[in-house]
């Protein structure tokens, strides 16, 4: 995977597990993405955060 097949997603974290993060991203709901495709960042707000993942996998959830 090349750095240009990533794309960076604001979130806000609903939940977390160890497999898993839901998050909202502005959608009508929030979905589940795996931890194994996905980084996820603190943004200095303290509320939202960064999520960088395939952009695949983006499209799929309707993130983009």
């Amino acid at each position: 995977m090349t750095r240009s097949d990533l794309i960076d997603v604001t979130v806000i974290v609903a939940h977390a597990t160890p497999s898993a993060i839901l998050v909202d991203h502005g959608a009508a709901a929030p979905c589940w993405l795996p931890r194994s495709q996905v980084e996820i960042a603190p943004n200095t707000d303290g509320r939202t955060h960064t999520c960088t993942l395939p952009q695949w996998l983006a499209e799929e959830k309707g993130m983009v």
